[in-house]
């Protein structure tokens, strides 16, 4: 048997346990933990909490004020300025930093002496960024949900007289041919009915749930067939495609079609944004991606960027380019990257956008090696609120 020293332990009313075993606890916490003293000076500030307020670790900050340890951080400041003037704090609250984007839920409480006299106060915090994303992903779904039984019922209803004009002005063209202008009239009806009916099949194709065909898929592969079919959809002009997939990429679990449809519609979209004249550049890499800060790590990813040299995204749209239906095209149904998100959310990867390097605009879509919903058979379309309910649970408690 291994030897054992006697362990420094405290009884009521005898000294606490040496200072070395706290230090080492909270420092090992997986929520990060923030303790300030009465005269506003750092006593605690562990690994967690650097981590996910974006912090380099300091020894001098123990024992600096707060305010300047977390100058970066002014929402912060805030709610530990709060800890001594408020009679109610707030517990389980939840606060977006400005500097990062990511969410927090928090709890803040006073420290007290045996006398009752406030000497401190604690902030105790996680990271929920990945938390709010699930919750975000189940409310788009349940709003997509009652959106495609609606446009479904509709699209079918429209797809058949669409039908009917597209043959009537075919007929009327051919028993007109010797008139120029009505040749010319139905020329532009057969041509509208025509993309009416393209949106229709759009709408039909979105809301129609994902079924994938799950095998062991090269992303490589996938992007130069992309690069082929964007093609056939835009013309793509002396725009300068770049491509960076090096061949040690893993291969992933997903459906080769819909990965296609991926990058197909990014590129079509970088074709449409430079009007023929620029340079897309794709750049594919396996990464390992961190968890959130205290938590398990993701796993091995594969990330793939689809940058263009073009105008860009207005800032103030940004937020909405995913949501079905909106465009900021003349022509376009605004289901094309709408349709992207739902295909990278049933590989369960996320799509991010941002600003190029040089201007322009970044796509970065990021897929998971093994996703959980591919391992367990589960029905994307079911897995994801499920799991984001799951999440929401474990770590809110």
């Amino acid at each position: 048997m291994p030897d054992r020293k006697p362990r420094a332990t405290a009884r009521a009313g005898e000294e606490p346990a040496p200072d070395s075993f706290f230090r080492d606890l909270v420092w090992s916490l997986r929520n990060g933990v923030l303790a300030v003293e009465r005269d506003g000076t750092v006593a605690v500030m562990n690994r967690v909490a650097y981590q996910i307020l974006g912090l380099q670790p300091r020894p001098s900050d123990i024992g600096r004020p707060f305010t300047e340890v977390l100058k970066e951080q002014q929402e912060v400041c805030r709610i530990v300025s709060a800890g001594f003037e408020l009679s109610h704090l707030p517990n389980r609250a939840e606060l977006r930093l400005k500097s990062t984007g990511k969410v927090i839920g928090y709890t803040l409480s006073q420290v007290r002496d045996r006398r009752g006299q406030v000497t401190g106060a604690t902030l105790f915090f996680k990271d929920l960024t990945r938390v709010e994303q699930l919750e975000e992903r189940e409310r788009l779904r349940d709003r997509l949900a009652a959106l495609g039984e609606m446009a479904a019922a509709i699209a079918h209803e429209v797809k058949n007289p669409l039908a009917g004009i597209e043959v009537m002005a075919g007929l009327l063209k051919r028993q007109l041919a010797d008139s120029a202008d009505a040749q010319s009239i139905l020329g532009d009806i057969i041509k509208e009915a025509k993309m009416a009916n393209a949106i229709v099949v759009e709408v039909l194709d979105f809301v129609r749930p994902i079924r994938l065909q799950v095998e062991r898929v090269s992303v490589a592969d996938a992007i130069r067939d992309a690069l082929s079919l964007s093609e056939a959809h835009v013309t793509r002009g002396d725009v300068r495609v770049d491509v960076d997939c090096p061949d040690h990429l893993p291969l992933i679990q997903g459906d080769t079609h819909q990965l296609r449809q991926i990058f197909t519609n990014l590129l079509t979209n970088a074709y449409e944004a430079l009007g023929a004249q620029g340079q897309v550049r794709i750049h594919a890499s396996a990464i390992n991606e961190e968890g959130p800060a205290g938590g398990e790590p993701q796993g091995p990813m594969v990330q793939v960027d689809v940058s263009d040299n073009g105008p860009g995204i207005p800032l103030e749209v940004v937020d909405r380019i995913f949501s079905p239906f909106f465009t900021t095209k003349p022509q376009g149904s605004g289901l094309g990257l709408a349709i992207v998100r739902k295909i990278v959310d049933a590989h369960d990867g996320r799509i991010d956008v941002g600003l190029a390097d040089g201007g322009g605009t970044r796509f970065r879509v990021t897929l998971p090696v093994t996703g959980n919903h591919l391992l367990f058979g589960l029905d994307p379309a079911a897995a994801v609120p499920d799991r984001a309910r799951t999440a929401k649970r474990a770590s809110r408690r």
